[in-house]
């Protein structure tokens, strides 16, 4: 389908409604549709070392559907039912892959973070009620084993821990030294330790029990940071494979290989990604167990994509500005396009991409509420850098501001709380703990995203700020309680606020303003070193702390936020300015009702070409001062 403008994604819209579309009920039943039509042809590839003649590990879809087959009948015979969850715990490698869809075919699967410490994960074991996780054994430069087994200590209900040994995908020498320097095995404790493949090797290529005829809740995502109690969504079929045939319907076809080095925790990867080839029969493509992260993964990009043909890059702002670093040192002739999501991409950013890469960049906006995809710029359209796109076909969204006669729909260009309605939304109950739904809803249907946006005359979707006021650090959410809560901890701190200022690589990174108590006396370096003891986690440390006579307060007392925004920009940006050599300052930043906040540049002499090119690393826009609010840049 030709997918290039709003009229493109109405006339979709009008050929049938969505619940007439020719798709399986289920997982299981997509699964065995495109093994039928495409048995012998590549569904995912996995390499451990992300050399680009290093061994990898190739399956059919034929042979992936037999080891999701496998593993569901093996979930089953331990238990998994419908309406029980089976966690897993794992950096990218095929084990993931099968348990994420063996999970779902069994019950109701629950990927985590491994990233995240053991308290948060156990807090995700317990908030999903899993009876099973799959993770990893002891395994070099890994503690993923030692974290899980201490989360598994603090939830009960686990009664089974099935490990995936990465061994096997190593070639000699190293296959041999991986035994010898292999951590120790973590502590027992009351779950039963098996091993994974042992276990599903055990197993049926057929089906063991009756496939679901129904949708049905079939995966849990936590959402938000590591901070505080987690947030867990739910994903029913119908929404994932919305997903997967958005993808199949507008992007890929059974000869796309596409490239993704992101985490299969994420929805990105599992939903957009994964659902997407499971609907096309595309080719996957996952570089190293860390994806982006993976040493050397960034150095070899450009040959890897070389050698499996890549068509389509799944990317982030973050990586991009990586990518950017490296010079692109291979025959990249076969790449389409490269899809952005996470955090919007700064446009210098997107700039030097594309004209080192000559490759199309489409960013796009999703979110675990939604079972992710809810707009994109349009492949074959109008890209409008900074905005996150039209639409897709049966999304809608809608832009509200409440009232005290209930919700309004804003007009165009007025800026409200995004609000959107799709298959991939459970109206009512968005998250397993009841208690969080309150509220979360506009006229029953619509999920209230606490992000603040507007739409333009051409239909395409702005996003402007967050109401609900989380920090956004390439893409992993932080809640700035747990910064503001550390700090006030310290006896000589009177109010605290945290928020995200800006950074050309990141998007966002925390940053702190403190009032003393008075008469107390601290620096910010002493301040800085108790947020480093008292936040939980290295990815919500402040980077930088400001002590002020007085924090900006709303007339009932809260700190006020967006004046310490507007502080922080100014002082970032012209941190930026400076070390870039510009005389250009920033003098104010104002809040405009389309854009939000926005930079009020004096040029000093300086040219536009200039502060361009240093204030285009960032996602904010900028206006030189007195302009009549056209963006400079």
């Amino acid at each position: 389908m030709s997918y290039a403008s709003l009229a493109d994604r109405d006339s979709i819209e009008a050929e049938m409604p969505w619940a007439e579309r020719d798709l399986p009920k289920t997982l299981y039943g997509q699964l065995s549709r495109t093994t039928a039509a495409f048995p012998d042809r590549p569904a995912t590839s996995y390499q451990l070392t992300s050399g680009p003649k290093d061994k990898a590990d190739t399956l059919t879809w034929a042979q992936l559907r037999d080891k999701v087959t496998q593993t569901a009948n093996l979930f089953r015979e331990l238990g998994i039912g419908e309406e029980d969850t089976v966690a897993y715990v794992l950096p990218n490698c095929q084990e993931t892959l099968w348990t994420m869809m063996g999970g779902a075919v069994a019950g109701i699967v629950a990927p985590v973070n491994p990233l995240l410490e053991p308290e948060h994960i156990a807090g995700i074991l317990r908030e999903t009620g899993a009876k099973v996780v799959v993770t990893l054994r002891s395994f070099p430069k890994s503690d993923v084993a030692q974290k899980v087994s201490e989360a598994v200590r603090h939830a009960p209900q686990v009664h089974t821990v099935l490990e995936v040994d990465l061994l096997r995908y190593l070639s000699p020498p190293k296959s041999w030294l991986v035994p010898l320097i292999r951590p120790k095995n973590a502590g027992k404790h009351h779950a039963d330790y098996r091993n994974f493949n042992a276990e599903v090797a055990r197993q049926a290529t057929t089906l063991d029990f009756e496939d679901s005829k129904l949708d049905r809740v079939a995966a849990y995502f936590h959402t938000g940071g590591t901070t505080g109690l987690p947030k867990v969504a739910q994903h029913r079929y119908s929404g994932m494979l919305y997903n997967g045939w958005l993808g199949h319907s507008l992007l890929f076809t059974e000869r796309d290989n596409i490239m993704c080095p992101l985490p299969l925790f994420h929805v990105f990867a599992c939903h957009v990604i994964v659902m997407s080839a499971l609907c096309s029969g595309a080719h996957v493509v996952f570089p190293t167990p860390a994806g982006y992260r993976g040493e050397g993964v960034f150095d070899n990009f450009w040959k890897l994509c070389e050698r499996w043909k890549i068509s389509f890059v799944i990317t982030v702002p973050t990586a991009v500005a990586a990518l950017m670093q490296r010079p692109v040192d291979a025959d990249i002739s076969s790449v389409k396009s490269a899809f952005s999501g996470s955090a919007p991409m700064p446009l210098e950013l997107f700039k030097r991409f594309e004209s080192a890469c000559g490759v199309t960049v489409c960013e796009g906006y999703g979110l675990t509420e939604a079972t992710c995809l809810v707009s994109v710029n349009p492949p074959a359209g109008t890209k409008k850098v900074g905005s996150v796109g039209i639409p897709f076909p049966y999304t809608d969204v809608q832009i509200v501001r409440a009232t005290p006669e209930g919700p309004r729909t804003c007009a165009t260009d007025e800026i409200g709380e995004i609000c959107i309605s799709s298959p991939g939304v459970v109206p009512g109950h968005t998250y397993t703990d009841v208690s969080r739904n309150t509220d979360m809803f506009h006229w029953g249907t619509h999920v209230r995203t606490g992000d603040l946006g507007r739409i333009d005359a051409d239909g395409y979707l702005w996003i402007t700020g967050r109401a609900k006021d989380l920090i956004i650090r390439s893409g992993h959410n932080i809640d700035p309680a747990e910064i503001e809560e550390a700090l006030l901890s310290h006896p000589a701190v009177a109010f605290a606020g945290a928020i995200g200022q800006p950074d050309a690589y990141a998007g966002e990174l925390p940053c702190a303003f403190v009032e003393l108590v008075d008469g107390a006396e601290v620096t910010e370096a002493e301040l800085m070193e108790h947020a480093r003891v008292h936040i939980h986690e290295r990815a919500a440390y402040p980077k930088h702390m400001t002590i002020l006579h007085e924090l900006p307060k709303t007339a009932v007392g809260k700190v006020f936020k967006p004046e310490l925004r507007k502080q922080a920009i100014t002082r970032v940006y012209n941190q930026a300015l400076e070390k870039a050599g510009s005389a250009a300052r920033v003098t104010a930043v104002v809040d405009d009702k389309t854009r939000g906040l926005v930079a009020q540049v004096t040029a000093n002499g300086a040219g536009a070409d200039e502060v361009g090119h240093v204030l285009g690393a960032f996602t904010r826009p900028w206006d030189w001062a007195g302009s009549s609010g056209q963006e400079a840049a």
